[in-house]
């Protein structure tokens, strides 16, 4: 890569703590078989990287969202097993059938279209039945498993080899929700066992740490395999091993000394209380730097907090360095997520500062951002997780 003409604004990834997410993750699962999640090109991470990644690690089943998620995998010589969490529509079985992806299905249009496709194809494709136990959204009623799976044994071109469930309350302190649905799944899974289905999953990150009755055959952690939080109330203390692994970082293009009472950026939203010295980073909300930021955000330089001044634009955001007079310099690195020194910003930080989820600003990061993967660090993380 020509680095001269490379954007200045990149993500960071650091490969070796994810491998020590994981390595907690499986202590975490027990017997359970650990299929990472890798949707929304891991969830800003940048899935192809870690997808090679995590298949050298042993990681079997990968799962994404869309079949043009699998289809990008398989192009980048992708082989592990690729599971399809969300719906899908008959019109989507050929290509289902041509990515080699074991298929969520909830409809038996879907599953009649899929066993077409693959006879087609002169293969059988393993499916997963998704049942809604609690999540409300995408599944067939517990109920239904039964007649639906009488129906699937006479289409011989596919097999319903797992069954698989959501949590919505997971990562809530209250456990009472969850622990009804890990029992009704249950049920859903002695249903399955009589027609031959092998595979039963329903954890997800808040699962894995903190619902072990959950595991069953596999669990799918998503957001605390990238060293997240998924929410503030996760009880088992392993959470605090986890290590983000994503940094997003920046450079300063520009600085310049403005007086007192001068607007900054479009809109002069922000005026000046005093001389200033402000700094112009090439990130903004075309990167993923969201513009409900403005004003509204600290970053690092040089190891110290700085706020972001003014409106962020697309391209361009700006801070005010003046605590920095004289150690401040064009090309200085500016952090947006990760440490500095002895400092550190957030991703939940900025999570709070917008209202949301640490979820939505990782998975944010723009395309064109580039995701630069670290040298392995001189002692590896994830050599210990005592």
């Amino acid at each position: 890569m020509n680095t001269s003409a490379a954007h200045l604004t990149r993500a960071t990834i650091h490969l070796d703590r994810l491998t020590r997410n994981l390595r907690l993750l499986q202590a975490e699962a027990g017997a359970a078989e650990v299929w990472p999640v890798i949707k929304a090109n891991a969830y800003g991470h940048g899935a192809v990287a870690i997808a090679r990644h995590l298949a050298g690690l042993g990681c079997r089943t990968l799962c994404v969202a869309h079949a043009d998620e699998a289809r990008v995998l398989r192009e980048a010589g992708i082989e592990a097993t690729l599971l399809v969490l969300s719906a899908t529509l008959p019109e989507q079985a050929g290509a289902l059938v041509a990515a080699r992806v074991e298929p969520a299905v909830c409809t038996l249009e879907t599953a009649a279209a899929l066993d077409r496709a693959a006879r087609q194809a002169g293969t059988v494709v393993p499916v997963h039945l998704k049942v809604d136990t609690g999540m409300g959204r995408t599944g067939i009623r517990p109920e239904a498993v039964e007649a639906f799976l009488a129906v699937c044994r006479d289409l011989s071109a596919i097999r319903v080899r797992g069954v698989m469930s959501h949590f919505p309350r997971a990562d809530e302190t209250d456990k009472d929700y969850s622990l009804a649905q890990v029992e009704r799944f249950r049920g859903v899974v002695a249903i399955a066992r009589r027609h031959g289905v092998e595979v039963a999953h329903l954890a997800n990150s808040a699962g894995v740490l903190d619902l072990p009755g959950s595991h069953l055959d596999a669990v799918r952690p998503g957001i605390a395999l990238y060293g997240l939080r998924p929410s503030a109330e996760i009880a088992n203390p392993r959470v605090n091993d986890l290590l983000p692994v994503l940094e997003w970082k920046s450079r300063i293009t520009f600085l310049k000394e403005v007086p007192a009472d001068a607007g900054l950026s479009y809109g002069h939203t922000f005026r000046t209380a005093r001389p200033t010295l402000v700094a112009t980073i090439p990130a903004g909300y075309g990167d993923g730097l969201s513009r409900r930021l403005s004003s509204n955000l600290e970053v690092l330089v040089g190891g110290v907090r700085c706020p972001l001044v003014g409106r962020v634009t697309m391209d361009m955001s700006l801070v005010d360095v003046t605590a920095l007079r004289g150690r401040v310099a064009l090309g200085d690195e500016v952090v947006l997520i990760g440490r500095q020194g002895g400092e550190v910003v957030s991703a939940d930080a900025m999570a709070e500062r917008l209202g949301t989820i640490n979820y939505e600003v990782v998975t944010c990061i723009g395309a064109r951002v580039p995701r630069v993967v670290a040298p392995p660090a001189a002692s590896s993380a994830a050599d210990a997780l005592d």
